[in-house]
């Protein structure tokens, strides 16, 4: 069972919208973390600098935590295989979607997009859902 901690979840929450209001200030992108990584590893417009420079931002401020020994709050009974299966799913859902949580969830809602209201919606039900059949149903992680 994970600990709901408001503050944390407030602080984070904050970060990602500054840092989507950063993005779309400076450079006029949404911040989709399937759109930049897709930019990334496939060619995008606008290039790639910025889109690596993002990646690389969400990766390194987790490991400089985890460096300087402070706890990142990320642990999971679930095991790998499982993780990467639900990770593949997420892709396969994402490409569907036309985005992902981030893309549609903070900046098209921040922009009143009914297509990002749908999908998010759809998102959370989803989510909703598979903690229900996983926890209640099957019994598992």
């Amino acid at each position: 069972m994970t600990a709901f901690t408001p503050l944390h979840a407030a602080l984070g929450g904050a970060l990602i919208g500054v840092s989507a209001v950063l993005l779309m200030a400076a450079l006029g992108r949404i911040a989709g973390m399937t759109g930049i990584l897709s930019g990334a590893v496939f060619g995008g417009e606008g290039g790639r600098g910025w889109r690596l420079a993002f990646l690389l931002g969400a990766v390194a401020a987790p490991a400089l935590l985890v460096a300087l020994g402070l706890d990142v709050g990320f642990h999971s009974a679930v095991p790998r295989p499982w993780l990467v299966v639900g990770g593949l799913l997420v892709g396969i859902g994402v490409s569907y979607a036309g985005g992902c949580t981030s893309g549609h969830g903070v900046c098209g809602n921040a922009r009143l997009s009914p297509r990002s209201a749908v999908a998010t919606l759809t998102f959370m039900l989803s989510a909703f859902a598979t903690v229900y059949v996983i926890r209640h149903l099957i019994g598992g992680f």
